[in-house]
């Protein structure tokens, strides 16, 4: 279909051919300046998606035992979900370094996806193993481990699946509007700025490349360390027996 479009429509300018974006990846990946523009890029917005996860989750454990907090949270949270994320990113830019942004922005938009999510697993707790646990008078970290964790972690998976995808849409986003230097948004803009056609296929291509591969190595890693966990808990109980 792209070939297809390109054949028709017969200008460079307009829309650039696959063969053509590809040679292009390949000549961008030679130089010092790409492989620099995705560490950037991958490092800063992994961090705030990394941040989203741990803020969300305990805000979200603190949210469902404490209800005040909850309550305060909760406009707080539909506010963020109901806003543009251009217009985060062009008022973060007032108070905000362009080189922080690809860190705020994806921390932003990822924190209510898990706070949601999490607070979602944790009302599915089954409220009988919750008696039970009272009247044999477990303590409250071995109700959380045995009991609240293993309900909330398949909300968790989810968060991590979508939310991977959101944080770096969002944080190239941000480097773009923030034209952030020696990142993939800065050079998308640079790209569009000096009308190198070529260059933005080609690292649109890249941040489509970069978004596939990062959710697998986020599923993966997520598998390895439930399948461990699952391990762990079997030779536990064999212990046991």
């Amino acid at each position: 279909m792209w070939q297809t479009a390109y054949l028709a429509i017969g200008k460079d300018v307009l829309l650039a051919s696959p063969k053509a974006v590809a040679i292009r990846v390949m000549e961008l990946s030679r130089t010092a300046a790409f492989w620099i523009a995705v560490a950037n890029s991958l490092s800063r917005i992994m961090c705030g998606f990394l941040l989203a996860l741990a803020v969300g989750a305990l805000l979200a454990v603190l949210a469902h035992f404490v209800p005040v907090i909850r309550l305060l949270l909760h406009p707080i949270i539909g506010v963020v979900k109901s806003t543009p994320v251009a217009s985060f990113i062009i008022l973060a830019l007032v108070f905000i370094r362009s080189t922080r942004l690809a860190v705020f922005i994806p921390f932003l938009m990822v924190f209510p996806l898990v706070w949601t999510n999490i607070i979602e697993g944790l009302e599915q707790v089954d409220q009988k193993l919750l008696e039970m646990a009272k009247i044999y008078r477990i303590s409250r970290p071995a109700r959380l481990r045995h009991i609240y964790l293993p309900a909330a972690a398949p909300y968790l998976i989810a968060s991590c699946r979508v939310g991977v995808g959101f944080a770096w849409k969002s944080g190239i986003a941000a480097e773009v509007l923030g034209v952030t230097r020696d990142t993939i948004g800065g050079m998308l803009y640079n790209s569009k700025i000096y009308l190198l056609t070529l260059d933005q296929y080609a690292w649109t291509a890249v941040v489509i490349v970069l978004s596939i591969l990062l959710e697998r190595v986020v599923m993966l890693l997520i598998h390895l360390f439930t399948r461990k966990r699952r391990r762990r808990g079997e030779e536990n109980g064999a212990h046991e027996d």
